[in-house]
């Protein structure tokens, strides 16, 4: 069987969707060269448009975040500064807001669907944007989406169109497993384990994938080890993060921090899952991914009172945040596809359902839009004050996945002053 699905690797073309197979593992491909044809018979017009929808539910400090001038000569904040490698690939918003959108922290379940008034009783949540563009282009890939947390509750981004809630997936290790392994039961069980032992999923399809190296010419020898390189390092930090929590922790007298996370590690876990997302569209596994980041470890320090002491702990926390981002940007225009990047063809939103967490507003939201094809490099600054619908953004990424609409949600149009590149 493995010889046979080698052979069809290397017939006059190889499917976009193309994988090696071994004991209970399946490995999905990035695109290659040899792919070409197939794909262009599959699809002559169609280039894969892919969505990351993140939130991070416990608001972002403004003045680190918001520029004070507009357009495309604005000063980057120390926020954006952690950013500024990509600054020409993002757009960064001020003085948007979801309408109606209200109720504090209730707010955080509306962040993807605009539904208004969350606070209020026998609210039903309406279908969220991923879900949305999930229902007409999902059948492309093998997941119609990904939806994901970081959280040790169960909160979600994705809802259905009825407004039930759709569960999250919270484990990366879990989610790897999901992507790149299949068998039968008993085959996933001896192959998790076998991870667990530092073993790679390539030791089981090694043989196939040397056979298939030898058969492609020098650029897609090249991409093929980048791939095999970032599976092989996600697997050693998953495996890492694990023998940590089977040591055990030391015993001292001091009280516990007043729920603090540590920062470090709350970084590494949500490093791990945009590891994890970067293989997802990297081998157009899905399209689609939402991913809640609950930050309500940190809840009490975002009633700061402006108190500097209070604001440097979560300036620390939120810088975290920023610098995990711009790792996972920085290896979506590291990986090249078709003669762009991942980061052309992605767009990552990243935003908050609270313009301030320590007056519990739900108005002038930090949000910022990076990749996917879009003319970047600005802040688009609307009225503070009378702020200017962020549906109409989610309009805008709707029909740059190529869905024909100009409506969803409280959305009035498309977002002003935001172009195609």
């Amino acid at each position: 069987m493995a010889d046979q699905s080698l052979a069809r690797l290397q017939s006059h073309a190889m499917s976009r969707r193309t994988f090696l197979r071994g004991v209970g593992v399946t490995l999905a491909l990035p695109f290659l060269e040899a792919m070409r044809p197939a794909f262009a018979a599959e699809s002559s017009t169609e280039i894969p448009r892919r969505m990351v929808a993140i939130e991070t539910n416990m608001g972002i400090l403004p003045q680190f975040f918001f520029p004070e001038t507009a357009g495309s000569e604005y000063q980057p904040t120390p926020y954006l500064q952690r950013l500024a490698a990509h600054r020409q690939q993002m757009t960064v918003f001020s003085g948007v807001s979801l309408p109606g959108v209200t109720g504090a922290h209730a707010a955080e379940r509306c962040f993807l669907t605009g539904t208004p008034h969350p606070e209020r009783g026998g609210f039903r949540n309406g279908v969220s944007l991923d879900q949305y563009a999930a229902e007409l282009i999902g059948h492309r890939t093998r997941y119609p989406s990904l939806v994901l947390a970081m959280s040790n509750e169960n909160p979600t981004l994705s809802f259905t169109r009825s407004g039930a809630p759709i569960p999250a997936e919270k484990s990366p290790r879990k989610l790897f497993q999901k992507l790149f392994m299949q068998g039968r039961p008993e085959e996933v069980e001896a192959n998790v384990e076998a991870l667990r032992q530092g073993r790679s999923t390539l030791d089981f399809v090694s043989e196939q994938s040397k056979r298939l190296n030898r058969s492609l010419n020098p650029a897609d020898q090249h991409r093929l080890d980048q791939y095999f390189t970032a599976v092989r390092e996600l697997e050693q930090r998953l495996h890492s993060s694990q023998e940590w929590e089977r040591k055990p922790k030391p015993v001292v007298t001091a009280k516990p921090p007043e729920d603090i996370e540590d920062i470090r590690q709350f970084v590494n876990k949500t490093r791990l899952t945009f590891d994890v997302v970067k293989l997802a569209l990297e081998t157009d596994s899905t399209r689609i991914v939402s991913l809640f980041i609950d930050t309500t470890v940190i809840h009490n320090i975002t009633h700061h009172g402006n108190r500097p002491e209070v604001l440097d702990e979560l300036r620390k926390h939120e810088e975290g945040q920023f610098d995990v981002l711009a790792g996972f940007l920085k290896s979506l225009s590291e990986t090249p596809e078709e003669g762009q990047t991942l980061f052309d063809r992605t767009m990552v939103l990243y935003g908050t359902c609270m313009g301030s967490a320590n007056s519990h507003s739900n108005v002038n939201l930090p949000v910022l839009i990076a990749g996917g094809g879009f003319k970047h490099g600005q802040h688009l600054a609307f009225d503070t004050e009378n702020n200017y619908p962020l549906s109409n953004l989610y309009v805008s990424m709707l029909q740059r996945l190529g869905i024909e609409t100009d409506k969803f949600s409280t959305a009035t149009g498309t977002m002003r002053g935001l172009e195609l590149a």
